[in-house]
């Protein structure tokens, strides 16, 4: 059961509502401008993301004020002389971003409104924060104009010509999500903090061509414990491993006393290893059908949760005599 609309059946705030709440998380772009009287601007915008890397290019929308159709500092000073820094919202600097956020006169200096400190631009005239981690010297590649009504978005496609990362967030070359603690933008006042436990990985599929739903065996794709995320984690291989060596893998794993107090507990923790061996235990003394089935697709799964489909794919061939 749906909930189904035609915008042109909604006000402009549901609509406004409804496409932040569900294109969500977006990426926030903190927007440094300057005026022709040389007067400095911040302003955050959340429909914001980037578009190629050769030429890296970014785009957000400057959009018309939904209340009375009006054009935005950030406009005008874009328009005017094609250049901006564009800086990544991380956790440390949020409030004070919510804070520039308000609509203060075009001769208001936001830099000093919010706290902020300016620093010299190479290739551009407008500032850049110093407590930002990651800032973009940008130059307008093109603006367009999406409409002219309440709420119209003006898409603000912009060429980096220079990037600024602190140190302190790269390793090995590499930003690392909790060192960037970006945050991201929901509907109504929700955000999302990219980092800590809200961080997994997600492996791709790079030359594989995964067997798919319809290539996986019955009894895991008619699992009441494995998710459709976890199939598809399954499917992405390039054949099902062979069965000797399925069973060679789990052969060397320690047998284990089975508790069920003591496999919860290792189930939490997802140390699947020793889910393993204490699963081998109860399939040795022909216990109970269901639930050993579920002691076995329980240990499959928690193998998923730490990305190793390999353990995961042997032991299920192991324990189901997949062949």
């Amino acid at each position: 059961m749906y909930y189904s609309f035609e915008p042109k059946d909604l006000t402009i705030s549901q609509v406004h509502q409804f496409l932040l709440s569900g294109v969500a998380p977006r990426p926030i772009a903190f927007v440094s401008t300057i005026s022709d009287n040389g007067v400095n601007n911040l302003a955050p915008f959340s429909f914001f993301n980037a578009f190629g890397a050769n030429p890296p290019m970014v785009a957000f929308s400057a959009a018309r004020r939904g209340t009375n159709g009006t054009l935005k500092d950030t406009y005008h000073n874009l328009k005017a002389n094609g250049e901006c820094v564009i800086h990544s919202v991380s956790h440390n600097i949020l409030e004070q971003i919510n804070l520039a956020s308000c609509d203060y006169p075009a001769d208001v200096d936001e830099f000093k409104k919010a706290g902020f400190t300016p620093m010299d631009s190479d290739l551009v005239k407008p500032k850049r924060i110093k407590e930002s981690f990651f800032h973009m010297e940008c130059k307008l590649f093109q603006m367009i104009e999406l409409g002219e009504e309440n709420g119209s978005g003006n898409l603000a496609i912009c060429k980096v010509v220079k990037f600024h990362i602190n140190e302190g967030i790269i390793t090995d070359g590499k930003i690392l999500p909790d060192s960037i603690d970006l945050v991201g933008r929901n509907g109504q006042e929700f955000y999302t903090r990219a980092s800590g436990n809200s961080i997994f990985e997600v492996r791709k599929p790079g030359g594989i061509k995964g067997i798919g739903f319809d290539n996986m065996p019955a009894i895991l794709l008619n699992s009441n414990v494995l998710t459709a995320n976890n199939i598809a984690q399954l499917a992405l291989v390039n054949s099902i491993p062979n069965y000797d060596y399925a069973f060679a893998v789990i052969k060397v794993v320690q047998t284990i006393e089975f508790s069920k107090e003591i496999f919860e507990n290792k189930l939490r923790l997802n140390i699947y290893q020793e889910m393993a061996g204490m699963v081998k235990s109860i399939l040795i003394s022909n216990s109970e059908k269901n639930y050993v089935k579920n002691c076995i697709e329980q240990t499959i799964k928690s193998a998923l949760s730490k990305n190793d489909v390999d353990f995961a794919w042997n032991f299920a061939i192991w324990a189901f005599e997949i062949k």
